[in-house]
């Protein structure tokens, strides 16, 4: 199927179960259950759908079950969705009622590999002087 801007996406309808990991190079709108990993370009995720392993997708925007860690750029997890595991995140949206229980990490553009002022210090045996 292809959606206003001429991409593709696949739908699997909420009469279908799947057993095993999918991977899509496009849009996927799930409405069933899913039994292992997803790896998408975007999910959408209708209400009553189940999935049981991890997802991991440029924007997801979830309104079922997950059990399973989720990692996304955008990520909106809307009033209805359930979700039990962690979730890795550039940016989130959680609409009131929606539910987690996972830690959450914001995915940080920058790696900052500089050491602190204390174990600086700690490290050298030295004072560390700060000049301003």
């Amino acid at each position: 199927m292809r959606n206003g801007s001429g991409s593709t996406f696949s739908v699997i309808g909420s009469d279908v179960v799947i057993t095993g990991n999918i991977t899509a190079t496009v849009d996927l709108h799930i409405d069933g259950k899913i039994e292992g990993d997803i790896s998408c370009a975007s999910l959408v995720q209708g209400a009553d759908s189940v999935v049981s392993g991890a997802v991991t997708a440029e924007t997801a925007r979830l309104a079922g079950k997950v059990e399973g860690s989720i990692d996304a750029k955008e990520l909106v997890i809307e009033a209805s969705a359930h979700i039990s595991g962690d979730i890795a995140y550039e940016t989130l949206s959680i609409e009131q009622g929606g539910h987690v229980d996972g830690q959450f990490r914001h995915k940080s553009s920058k790696a900052v590999n500089t050491p602190s002022a204390s174990s600086t210090a700690k490290e050298t045996s030295e004072p560390l002087i700060l000049e301003a």
